[in-house]
């Protein structure tokens, strides 16, 4: 129960500092995509389930404050923390390396989805030019900033394994 009520207060921060703090320091207009890195990181931790369940709910915040249609961000963050979770049988702690190429990936197959449905369909076809000044820059942003945020999740994580474990007493 503790920890669905801290992935909650994760993912509710994740998106205030993504929508308030991280839009002051844009560049360009672009700025990291916080819910994707914890997205991955509980998918890639603890499962296609709770990969699943992250991904809705970061979705679901971005429908209701940014969305046309509720329901699409929702579905692209659900499937991409299930894809996540199928790596959980290599997770390995200590290891940002695969976190790191998984959340590439993943920012890049959100952004491509995006592109797709959002724009290409409406007949803007200049792929390329959205690549390079929006794609591959909220990528290398994103991929900047999970070095910094995967290691604070992966420590409330391992603490809250700890407690669940019992091996921390609380005094």
């Amino acid at each position: 129960m503790k920890r669905n009520i801290i992935l909650f207060f994760i993912i509710l921060c994740g998106f205030v500092f993504q929508t308030t703090l991280f839009q002051a320091l844009s560049f360009g207009g672009i700025s990291p995509n916080i819910l994707i890195i914890i997205t991955v990181s509980y998918g890639f931790m603890y499962g296609k389930k709770c990969g699943m369940i992250t991904g809705f709910l970061c979705g679901l915040l971005m429908d209701i404050f940014y969305g046309d249609v509720l329901g699409f961000y929702a579905l692209v963050y659900l499937y991409i923390g299930a894809a996540n979770g199928v790596f959980h049988s290599i997770f390995y702690q200590d290891d940002i390396k695969l976190p790191l190429v998984l959340i590439l990936a993943s920012d890049f197959v959100y952004s491509f989805t995006c592109y797709v449905l959002l724009y290409l369909l409406r007949g803007r076809f200049d792929f390329i030019f959205y690549l390079k000044h929006v794609i591959l820059p909220e990528i290398v942003y994103t991929i900047f900033t999970t070095v910094f945020i995967y290691p604070c999740i992966l420590l409330l994580n391992r603490t809250m394994d700890e407690i669940e474990r019992g091996d921390n007493k609380v005094v």
